[in-house]
Order: C-alpha cells, then sequence, then structure tokens
C-alpha cells in the first residue's frame, strides 16, 4: 500500500505527480527543483540550487519522519557536467558518515531551466 508525502515547507508539484510516495519501508521523493517554497523562485547559481533542492528533499523527508541519514540513494540531474564540483561540495555538506548511493548525469533541459534537480530514495 502507498502512502503519498506532502508538506508545505517544500515546493507543491508542477504536474501530475506527488512530492513523495511511501511504500513499505521505502520512500522516494519526485526530483526536487530549487524553488524556495516561500518565494516560488530559484535562487541564482549551481551552489545555491543545489542547497535549495536538497533542503527541499530534506524537509520532504522530515515531514514523513526520517533525515537525510535515512537516504540510500540519489540521482542528481545537472544542466551542465561543469557544475559537478561546485554540486558535489554542497552536497557534500548535506550528509553525515556514510554517503547514499549516487548517480549524476547531465540532461538536456530541466523544467523551468534550472541548473539542478535531485531526487531521493529514503528507508525507514
Amino acid at each position: 500500500m502507498k502512502q503519498v508525502i506532502s508538506t508545505n515547507e517544500a515546493p507543491s508539484a508542477i504536474g501530475p505527480y506527488s512530492q513523495a510516495v511511501k511504500a513499505g519501508n521505502i520512500l522516494i521523493t519526485s526530483g526536487q527543483l530549487p524553488i524556495d517554497p516561500a518565494t516560488g523562485v530559484f535562487p541564482e547559481g549551481i551552489a545555491a540550487q543545489t542547497r535549495q533542492s536538497l533542503t527541499n528533499c530534506r524537509a520532504i523527508l522530515e515531514s514523513a519522519g526520517l533525515s537525510m541519514a535515512n537516504v540510500i540513494k540519489t540521482t542528481v540531474f545537472l544542466k551542465d557536467m561543469n557544475d559537478f564540483q561546485a554540486m558535489n561540495e554542497v552536497y557534500a555538506t548535506f550528509f553525515a558518515g556514510d554517503f547514499p548511493a549516487r548517480s549524476a548525469v547531465e540532461v538536456a533541459r530541466l523544467p523551468k531551466d534550472a541548473l539542478v534537480e535531485i531526487e531521493c530514495i529514503a528507508a525507514l
């Protein structure tokens, strides 16, 4: 059985999807754009956008009683792979101890022309 997870601390879905879905002992977030839920806008630059995307992921996890420590896998979608190092530096600050598994790929374009989008899979 699945349970939809939603919070006002992360941006609302901009399409027909949920912020996250919990099924059994797994929670999967949708890709989180770097939208500030308070203003509806993106911050400037890859570091700030990475921070906002991960902050949105964390808010969703926390609304389900989880933390970034529960994350077992992330996928990072980058508009430009040249931003990998700057993204990675911010990304590392969101995890303590062992890091989750991760994929990072360059894509042709992201919604709203974001520089990054990040999704998480967490274990309860």
